[in-house]
């Protein structure tokens, strides 16, 4: 007697599997596809600079930490983004990436006009990142915008320490630093509206502790 073989059902749903196949694709695209932006590089509201050597070296050190950072940033969204339970979170979170690829653009614009290039960890920090937002994603959504305000918040601290740390004569990495830091403190009052927990006491120095890691090793590798 002959049998019928039966197709193995899944037991999860679609919509599951098409978040996690598109978040893996927007990384993989983030790891070999240069960054394009929505919006133009605010490098282009200032003249071409003649910086020194040494100033050259001094900002091309920083942006690629900016460069890190974004790239961090992107991995940190989509895990959230996978995570989430609302659609409308998701989709919060999804914008946001969206509007930080631009400042991964403009970053990676900025170091190829300066001859350098990215941190040979991005790899490590994009997927680093997706892993942590995920599992802080696990949390609920309400802590998961806590961690994009805390977050947010702790970036624009960064991006005003490196407005002061960048040579003097540098406008156009200042420039770019500027709108990021305008969107980040944007990006953590949108989070907080959007119903935002203030995340545990142990949070915040935790957070500080990983991101001195990341931008220690990417100034330097």
């Amino acid at each position: 007697m002959e049998t019928t073989r039966q197709t193995p059902q899944l037991n999860f749903p679609l919509n599951l599997v098409d978040r996690v196949v598109d978040s893996l694709d927007t990384l993989l695209k983030a790891l070999t596809v240069p960054a394009k932006s929505q919006r133009a590089s605010p490098a282009d509201t200032q003249p071409p600079d003649a910086l020194s050597a040494a100033d050259r070296a001094r900002a091309s050190e920083l942006m690629r930490v900016n460069h890190a950072g974004e790239i961090a940033a992107q991995g940190l969204y989509l895990g959230q983004a996978l995570s989430a339970r609302d659609s409308a979170v998701r989709r919060h979170l999804l914008d946001a990436a969206d509007e930080e690829r631009d400042h991964l653009a403009w970053c990676e614009e900025r170091l190829r006009e300066l001859g350098s290039q990215p941190s040979a960890l991005t790899p490590f920090w994009l997927l680093g990142s997706f892993a942590i937002g995920a599992t802080v994603g696990l949390a609920g959504d309400p802590a998961s915008l806590g961690f994009v305000e805390e977050t947010e918040r702790q970036v624009k601290e960064h991006l005003e320490s490196h407005d002061v740390k960048l040579p003097r004569d540098d406008e156009r990495s200042r420039a770019i630093l500027n709108q990021m830091r305008d969107d980040e403190e944007r990006h953590a009052e949108e989070a907080r509206q959007a119903g935002a927990r203030t995340l545990p006491p142990f949070a915040p120095p935790l957070m500080r502790a990983a991101a001195k890691v990341m931008t220690t090793l990417a100034g330097r590798v």
